[in-house]
């Protein structure tokens, strides 16, 4: 089971990872940004091949958007500066809890 929440933070990491590089590809005109961005989203769905054989695929859903948009605006805010009203960053704790609350009640029925 260990192994199986590894991969899906593997999947995590590489999904955000590729959404982070998508303004710096400049719509597909830059070739390393847009061959990275190519490579993390395809490493991302990988490892989702993965975990959607071992949990279910609402669980593994939720955790995998909830948690990438969590960080997605985390990393949008140290590296491009973007800001989040008070609303925005509540709804983000929320969904974040949420994820919690799914994983953790999910596992007693697996």
């Amino acid at each position: 089971m260990i192994k199986t929440y590894l991969f899906l933070i593997g999947a995590i990491f590489f999904e955000v990872a590729g959404t982070m590089l998508l303004p710096v590809s400049q719509n597909f005109t830059k070739i390393i940004p847009t061959s990275l961005l190519i490579i993390f989203y395809c490493s991302a769905f990988y490892l989702l091949t993965f975990v959607v054989n071992k949990l279910p695929i609402a669980i593994v859903y939720a955790t995998w958007s909830g948690l990438g948009i969590f960080t997605i605006a985390i990393l949008g805010y140290i590296i491009f500066k973007q800001t989040l009203a008070w609303q925005g960053i509540l709804g983000l704790f929320l969904i974040v809890i949420g994820v919690i609350l799914v994983n953790a009640y999910s596992l007693k029925t697996i």
